[in-house]
């Protein structure tokens, strides 16, 4: 097999780093792979924070679902959706450009996480483990204080990246669905309650189905990081979802 795809298939969460340093060269290497990543027209639609600051880590480490990991890791980076440096760019040459939409921040949202992407695996390539950190996009207000984001600036993705510790390599990498149940031939097609059983069956062990679906929607779906979760991405958007102009014909 070659390197990067084992890599990719090998590759899984690491929350328990070791005190080991991230190499300057390790950490342009990690940095320069998100920049290569492929985006949108060329435009880079994404900031990345490097947050070194240890009482911005620590407390990162609270607002983020209380994981005290987030601040002892030994690198932390968040990729920010950007529609404001393009906007900025076209009104420093006198541009009356349109406001930011809905659409450019999926966009941005789309190329953040490609660079997010290319990060984690080039991290991986380099021994030096990672996780995602989705709660960064929680608690609006606090978070957009603390790192000081304009309006068209979402915290799409956040990365918490360490050497892993001898535990942490020997942990199983949970095992993902079928190809069968993720991959649908030109169309989208819902799954019956039999396929769905099968998709779940991976995941839920010698649970029967029932208990495990239940207590998993209790503590994903319907739990109170989720809908803040919800609050929050509603907030964000606000900015976003004024009215634009009709199109020219």
């Amino acid at each position: 097999m070659n390197p990067i795809l084992e890599s990719l298939y090998t590759r899984k969460s690491v929350r328990v780093f070791t005190e080991q340093p991230i190499s300057a060269e390790a950490r342009e290497h990690i940095l320069l792979a998100a920049a290569h990543a492929p985006t949108a027209g060329n435009q880079q639609l994404y900031t990345i924070l490097e947050i070194t600051d240890p009482a911005r880590k620590a407390r990162l480490s609270v607002t983020c679902d209380h994981q005290p990991f987030i601040a002892t890791a030994p690198m932390v980076l968040i990729f920010l959706a950007d529609a404001q440096k393009w906007l900025d760019a076209y009104h420093s040459i006198g541009l009356e450009a349109r406001k930011p939409g809905v659409g450019d921040l999926m966009l941005a949202v789309s190329d953040a996480c490609i660079a997010a992407q290319n990060a984690v695996t080039a991290a991986w390539s380099l021994g030096i483990g990672s996780c995602y950190i989705g709660d960064v996009m929680e608690n609006a207000e606090e978070h957009r204080s603390m790192l000081e984001l304009p309006p068209y600036v979402f915290p799409a993705a956040m990365l918490v990246l360490g050497y892993p510790t001898p535990q942490q390599l020997a942990r199983r990498k949970p095992e993902r669905s079928s190809l069968a149940h993720t991959v649908h031939q030109n169309t989208y097609r819902r799954m019956d309650a039999a396929e769905l059983a099968a998709m779940l069956a991976p995941h839920t062990g010698d649970k029967p189905l029932q208990d495990w679906l239940t207590a998993f929607c209790k503590r994903k779906y319907e739990s109170d990081f989720a809908r803040e979760l919800n609050r929050s991405a509603a907030l964000y958007l606000q900015a976003f979802e004024e009215p634009q102009p009709a199109p020219h014909r």
